[in-house]
């Protein structure tokens, strides 16, 4: 027998893990950021810089999505912008000291919410969901 309620389980799943990892930042003394944060601030952890657009792209949100968010870590001082030489309408985000000192916070938590998540659960079972998962995803997509 079929079930149909693998969108209400992953929606609850998604926000158990937004609460866990609010709260653990929250320990870390760190306010202001939150889950939708992350995809940007995982890109910009490898020290590069990138545009408006490729973090658009790269996270899969709308341009002025990603502009909202990064606004909000450029106020909380942990990102900035600067305009492009060549093209005064492109804009890179990058990094500042205090974005780079976020990274093993950020890898602690991805590390406790894995723990977390795959308690329990063995290799082919969590290889199983994950490839599961990804077909939804693409179903979806492809929808």
């Amino acid at each position: 027998m079929k079930k149909k309620n693998v969108v209400a389980l992953t929606s609850r799943i998604a926000d158990k893990a937004h609460k866990l990892i609010i709260r653990e930042l929250q320990i870390q003394g760190i306010n202001g950021i939150v889950p939708s944060h992350g995809g940007i601030l995982l890109l910009l952890f490898s020290g590069e810089k990138y545009t408006m657009k490729v973090l658009a792209e790269r996270i899969h949100r709308t341009k002025p999505t990603v502009t909202v968010l990064v606004d909000k870590l450029v106020d909380l001082g942990y990102v900035t912008k600067e305009k492009s030489y060549e093209d005064n309408r492109v804009t890179f985000i990058a990094l500042t000291e205090k974005g780079v000192a976020l990274k093993p916070v950020f890898t602690m938590i991805s590390d406790k919410l894995n723990t977390i998540v795959y308690n329990g659960i063995s290799d082919t079972e969590a290889e199983n969901l994950e490839r599961i998962l990804e077909k939804i995803n693409h179903n979806l997509e492809e929808s």
